[in-house]
């Protein structure tokens, strides 16, 4: 498996977009070519470990320069690429293409990854199909709905569509998911984590909004927001 040492040549979930590029770094690195070039070096020639890459397609729809990127990345040793279907200046506005994974797929021998809007089983194997791509990476889509992959693993190796999950399900995981915040975090700081996770979760079991969530966000203690989470399990329908 790839222990990815991911150079920061895309926006970064821990560290603010806007901070990462007024300092030239996260996606802003794609306007410098020579610069990621040194960047990449120094890293794979400084790690024992495989190196793979995450990129966005450029700085502006202007400004694409993905497949020079992939290039470089191929020449430095990197092991895998994968590639947010977005410019930098698209954020995550508008929705995501990948021709350009196509093309990609079309310079350089590693494996590449399409990154990027994909939703659902059927995107997933479409976005496969259309690209050529080596595999998918899943990321918004995947938040409070982690039987995505295997809905995703089951329709490529079976042409078939598995149900979404039942509410018992959805509640049975969510529990387990907060008590590991709990554990990992701390009573405190794992409450307030866990609020935007609850909704994630109440969102993928009653497809509405949920009329608890706001009793749910005032819980102060571990005992208190499972409850009140409890609560909104019993009290609403799965649609």
């Amino acid at each position: 498996m790839l222990r990815g040492v991911h150079t920061l040549l895309t926006s970064i979930w821990v560290v603010r977009r806007k901070k990462v590029c007024s300092v030239a770094a996260g996606s802003a690195l794609l306007r410098d070519e020579e610069l990621v070039k040194r960047i990449l070096d120094a890293v794979v020639n400084a790690v024992p470990v495989p190196v793979t890459l995450k990129i966005r397609t450029g700085w502006d729809k202007q400004n694409k320069n993905a497949v020079t990127i992939a290039q470089l990345a191929e020449q430095a040793g990197i092991a895998a690429l994968t590639v947010h279907g977005r410019t930098r200046a698209c954020k995550f506005e508008g929705h995501a293409e990948h021709e350009t994974v196509t093309l990609i797929k079309q310079t350089v021998n590693i494996p590449v990854i399409a990154n990027g809007d994909i939703t659902s089983p059927e995107i997933a194997r479409q976005v496969l199909q259309d690209t050529g791509a080596d595999a998918i990476m899943i990321g918004r889509a995947a938040r409070g709905n982690p039987w995505l992959f295997q809905q995703i693993a089951h329709l490529l190796a079976t042409g078939t569509t598995l149900p979404p999950p039942k509410s018992d399900s959805v509640k049975s995981v969510l529990l387990q998911h907060l008590e590991e915040l709990y554990r990992f975090y701390g009573d405190l700081t794992a409450v307030r984590i866990a609020r935007k996770h609850i909704a994630w979760y109440l969102a993928q079991a009653f497809k509405q909004p949920n009329t608890c969530l706001a009793l749910i966000n005032q819980a102060e203690t571990p005992a208190e927001q499972i409850g009140r989470v409890l609560y909104a399990f019993d009290s609403l329908t799965n649609l």
